[in-house]
C-alpha cells in the first residue's frame, strides 16, 4: 500500500512540475486548465460504447440519412478550416518543413497556429458522434477496435500537445490529417446520399491506402527531425514514432483482411458480415455507417419481406 501511496503522489509531483512547462498561451483556452474534462468525455464516449448497444437491442435502428449528410459535409468544411489556418498561419510564420521548433511568444502567426491545432483537437472530440451514429443504426459489426482506439486515443492525446506543443513540429501531422479527413468526409457524405451516388465511389480503397501513407510519412518526418536534432522535445518525436507503428499495424492487418485476403469458396457467409455493394461493411475503418444497404432478397410470392421500418429523423 505505502508503494502505492509513493507512486500516486510521484505522479502527481511530476504533474505539478510539468506544468510548469506547459504553454501558457492556451492554459485559459476551453478544455486546457486541466485534463479532466477531457478524460470525463472519453470515459463517456466509452461508457456510451458499453451501454449504447444495450440500449438498443430490441429497439429498431434509426435511419438518420439527413441527420449523416448534415454531419459529414459539416464535418468536411470543418477540416478544410483547419487545414487552411494550419497551411496558411505556417506560411506566414515562415515554418520550416524538415524542423520547426515551438515559439511560445505571442507573435499572431504564431497563436494562430496554436489557435487551429486547438481547433483540430476539438475535431477529434466532434468525431465521437461517428460511433454515435454506428450504435443508434445498430451497425455494431463496424465498431472495430480499430475505430474505437482511432478515436478514444486522438482526442485524449491531442490534449497532451496542445498543453505543451501547440505549434512547430505539431503542425505537420495535424495539417496533413486535417486534409485526409476532407476526403474521408467528403466521401461519406456522398454515400450518405444513397445508391444514386453511391456508385460513383469506386474510390473508397483509396482512402485507406492515403491514411497508411500518412503514417509512413509521419514516421520519416519525425525520424529526421531526431537525426537532426531538431529542438522540439524528443519524448515528443519518440512517443508520435510509436503512435504511428500502431496504426500502421492496424491500419495494414484492416486493407488486408478487406481487399486483400481471398474468401474461401464454398464457405458459408459468417453472421453480422453483411455485403454492400460488392464491398464488407466497414470498408473504411473511420467512419459513421454510410455503406450503402445490401440487397433484399425477394420473397416466394414476388414480393420483398419487410422486417419493420428503421426510425427517421
Amino acid at each position: 500500500m505505502e508503494i502505492i501511496t509513493h507512486l500516486i503522489n510521484d505522479t502527481v509531483e511530476f504533474y505539478k512540475w510539468s506544468l510548469t512547462i506547459a504553454d501558457k498561451r492556451v492554459e485559459k483556452w476551453p478544455l486546457m486548465d486541466s485534463p479532466l474534462p477531457t478524460l470525463a468525455i472519453s470515459t463517456s464516449y466509452l461508457l456510451f460504447l458499453w451501454l449504447g448497444p444495450k440500449y438498443m437491442k430490441n429497439r429498431e435502428p434509426f435511419q438518420l440519412r439527413k441527420t449523416l449528410i448534415v454531419y459529414n459535409f459539416s464535418m468536411v468544411f470543418f477540416n478544410f478550416f483547419i487545414f487552411k489556418e494550419l497551411f496558411l498561419a505556417a506560411r506566414a510564420a515562415k515554418y520550416s518543413y524538415i524542423c520547426q521548433p515551438v515559439d511560445y511568444s505571442d507573435d499572431p502567426n504564431e497563436v494562430r497556429v496554436a489557435a487551429a491545432l486547438w481547433w483540430y483537437f476539438i475535431s477529434k472530440g466532434v468525431e465521437y458522434l461517428d460511433t454515435v451514429f454506428f450504435i443508434l443504426r445498430k451497425k455494431f459489426n463496424q465498431i472495430s477496435f480499430l475505430h474505437v482506439y482511432h478515436h478514444c486515443t486522438m482526442f485524449t492525446l491531442w490534449w497532451i500537445g496542445i498543453k505543451w506543443v501547440a505549434g512547430g513540429q505539431s503542425f505537420f501531422g495535424a495539417h496533413m490529417n486535417a486534409a485526409i479527413h476532407v476526403l474521408m468526409y467528403l466521401y461519406y457524405g456522398l454515400a450518405a446520399c444513397g445508391p444514386k451516388v453511391q456508385k460513383y465511389l469506386w474510390w473508397k480503397k483509396y482512402l485507406t491506402i492515403i491514411q497508411m501513407i500518412q503514417f509512413h510519412v509521419t514516421i520519416g518526418h519525425t525520424a529526421l527531425s531526431l537525426y537532426i536534432d531538431c529542438q522540439f522535445p524528443h519524448w515528443m518525436h519518440w512517443a508520435l514514432i510509436g503512435y504511428a507503428i500502431t496504426f500502421i499495424i492496424l491500419f495494414g492487418n484492416f486493407y488486408y483482411q478487406t481487399y486483400r485476403r481471398q474468401p474461401k469458396r464454398d464457405a458459408p457467409s459468417k453472421p453480422g458480415k453483411s455485403v454492400s455493394n460488392g464491398v464488407p461493411n466497414g470498408a473504411i475503418p473511420v467512419s459513421n455507417g454510410v455503406a450503402g444497404k445490401p440487397e433484399e432478397k425477394p420473397a416466394e410470392n414476388g414480393r420483398r419481406k419487410r422486417k419493420g421500418r428503421a426510425k427517421r429523423d
